[in-house]
């Protein structure tokens, strides 16, 4: 591997800052994105039930707020019951859909710099080849120009491994990115769509515990 790396010359090294990174976060995401830190299937029933006589104290509201991202949601409604009683409609809406947008930005987090990676990686192994391309043509230019007779051979072939080995480990980086990141969006696209549905449910609920 080392020799590999050696062969490719300096313009690998961003490329290998990049696939730590984007590996980084892969399992960042994997990990933040399981279905019980995000959406547990009973939560909304529990939720529910736990308010079937009124809005919950305020200790068991935290523990729903600290359970999920959905919990973070659901809390929110209760904690607008908290604090106004008598809330309308539009407020219990308004409080639900503040926490909704900051969850969907919880969800999104690194997606952005996962794209990045995706769409950097091959612009560097260019950036290789094209290093690479100005070796080979180094290699062949003589004391008066270009000598195809007359090159350095060990520059020559330099130049083509740092061309080909740079062109191949950018898109080993860039292709495995980039199915992660339309995986991980549809993922979290999923996960958004649960989640509003779950919080217009729950806005109705809210509605029966407020009369």
């Amino acid at each position: 591997m080392f020799s590999i790396i050696q062969a490719a010359g300096w313009p690998i090294w961003p490329l290998i800052a990049c696939s730590i990174l984007g590996l980084a976060l892969v399992i960042e995401r994997f990990i933040s994105l399981k279905v019980g830190r995000v959406a547990p299937p009973p939560l909304l029933e529990e939720a529910i039930m736990a308010s079937r006589n009124g809005v919950p104290v305020p200790g068991v509201v935290s523990q729903l707020e600290q359970n999920s991202v959905l919990g973070e949601v659901l809390a929110s409604g209760f904690r607008a019951l908290h604090a106004n009683p008598r809330a309308t409609e539009s407020e219990l809406r308004a409080s639900m859909e503040a926490a909704g947008r900051l969850a969907a930005a919880k969800l999104q987090r690194y997606l952005g710099a996962l794209a990045t990676i995706a769409s950097a990686a091959p612009l560097l192994g260019l950036l290789g080849t094209v290093i690479g391309m100005i070796e080979i043509f180094g290699s062949q230019a003589g004391a008066g120009g270009l000598s195809p007779g007359g090159g350095d051979p060990a520059q020559l072939a330099r130049g083509i491994s740092i061309a080909l080995y740079n062109t191949a480990f950018g898109l080993i980086v860039a292709i495995p990115a980039l199915i992660f990141w339309r995986y991980f969006r549809a993922r979290v696209d999923q996960y958004l769509l649960e989640m509003e549905v779950a919080a217009e449910r729950f806005t109705h609920h809210l509605l029966s515990l407020r009369r």
